[in-house]
């Protein structure tokens, strides 16, 4: 069973910064394009950003210029590095694996920006 495993989130001020990183498992994680979505209340969920196997980038532009994804396929795990946070980034974030007609989630982490 594939696992992914999502960390870094939190509590963070407007204009502040976070990592969130995603932790794959039980998989041939380097065979996977992968991407963070976010769903905020209310709101249906969304993609932010991606990474293919090849290691191409494509972030959605609400967050091009601030928001940054990487994979490090070694450690078998997906970054999203997040920049200039504004309040309307709060959401649940969720890491995405994709292969073919197979895809996986994992449990997300909340994100929360706020004075």
């Amino acid at each position: 069973q594939v696992q992914l495993v999502e960390s870094g989130g939190g509590l963070v001020q407007p204009g502040g910064s976070l990592m969130l990183s995603c932790a794959a498992s039980k998989m041939v994680f380097s065979f996977y394009n992968m991407g963070w979505y976010r769903q905020a209340p209310g709101k249906e969920r969304e993609l932010v950003a991606t990474v293919t196997r090849g290691g191409t980038t494509e972030t959605a532009d609400s967050v091009k210029g601030r928001f940054s994804i990487s994979r490090d396929n070694a450690k078998e795990t997906v970054y999203l590095q997040m920049n200039s946070l504004k309040p309307e980034d709060t959401a649940v974030y969720y890491c995405n694996a994709k292969i073919g007609n197979l895809e996986y989630w994992g449990q997300g982490t909340q994100v929360t920006v706020s004075s």
